[in-house]
């Protein structure tokens, strides 16, 4: 009985840090856009977030500071597509078009996994997870307002999308590295140095000294309220990103990767409330019918079992928690 109850405490609990993480996550463009209409460039933006996360998680970098050696296609593909890729397309994607319309193009991810799969891998794939993908194309359809000829700035929906390859191709490479046993890297470490990998790769390509720092001295707003710059960027460099990032991996260390995968499901739920509250960035009637839609959608194709004869996974949750399900796989 005490096992028993050991053991929904810990699902209790995984629950709870599943749920601090999509909220941590989902709040990441709601703070970043105030800076970046406030004149800061998106590239600015990201480094800053990246930079700064990985100052924070440097001690866990130097406590596996063998993983460079024994993983370094690894910790190259989390550095360069699930942080730096997918955070640069992402929040470039957020200076032209609204907060949850660019989240939800990014959960088309799970749907492309299985595109990968299917045509690329030559893998079998269930009815259901095909189910999923045509919902969440048709639900994508429905956010764009494609019948209005995409009332949304083009360019904005393309870096969207590109976030949601980034994570694509980072799904397909940790796929490269499933069965590692017990010689599997602690996810806490490879988050640690795809934070480093990032911000150097990013520090290239923003060139942070060009800043125009004093954004960062001043206030931003958010619908029309002050907000001091630097708290907006504590937010995103602590809250939406170190703790956003551990609490999903902890959580997975108590939940199976399907259930976190459909709680992170709620990141784009929240960041679209909070755009609605905090930005005024309103959705339609069938604009939010359409995000229901691709939620189900990427819910059904992450949670579908494999067809008879896969050994694998079709698709995955979120590239952290892709990862953390393989780090603790023993």
């Amino acid at each position: 009985m005490s096992g028993s109850n050991q053991d929904r405490r810990g699902k209790g609990a995984g629950l709870s840090l599943a749920l601090v993480s999509a909220l941590a996550f989902g709040g990441s463009g709601v703070a970043a856009k105030p800076l970046i209409e406030a004149g800061l460039d998106p590239l600015h933006v990201v480094w800053l977030r990246v930079a700064g996360a990985a100052l924070v998680m440097l001690p866990l970098a130097v406590r596996h500071r063998a993983l460079p050696r024994r993983r370094p296609a690894l910790l190259a593909g989390f550095g360069l597509l699930a942080v730096a890729g997918v955070q640069a397309c992402y929040f470039a994607a957020l200076s032209r078009i609204p907060v949850g319309v660019a989240l939800l193009v990014e959960y088309l991810a799970p749907a492309l996994v299985l595109g990968w799969v299917r045509f690329v891998q030559r893998r079998p794939v269930t009815r259901a997870a095909a189910l999923g993908v045509v919902l969440a194309a048709g639900g994508l359809a429905c956010v764009v307002e494609v019948w209005s000829g995409l009332s949304f700035d083009a360019l904005g929906l393309l870096l969207a999308l590109g976030a949601a390859c980034c994570q694509v191709g980072y799904f397909v490479l940790a796929d490269q590295g499933s069965d590692s046993g017990a010689d599997a890297p602690d996810p806490l470490g490879v988050i640690a140095y795809g934070l480093l990998i990032g911000a150097t790769v990013l520090t290239a390509l923003a060139r942070p000294w060009e800043m125009d720092w004093s954004v960062l001295a001043g206030t931003a707003r958010m619908d029309g309220t002050p907000v001091a710059g630097w708290l907006l960027l504590a937010w995103i460099v602590l809250i939406a990103t170190v703790v956003a990032y551990v609490t999903g991996v902890l959580s997975v260390r108590r939940l199976s990767p399907q259930v976190a995968g459909v709680v992170a499901c709620l990141e784009a739920v929240i960041a679209t409330v909070l755009a609605w509250v905090l930005l005024g960035e309103h959705l339609s009637a069938p604009q939010i019918a359409g995000g229901a839609v691709v939620l189900v959608g990427a819910f059904i194709a992450q949670s579908s079992t494999p067809a008879r004869g896969s050994a694998e996974p079709v698709a995955g949750g979120s590239a952290e928690r892709e990862l953390s399900a393989r780090g603790t796989a023993a």
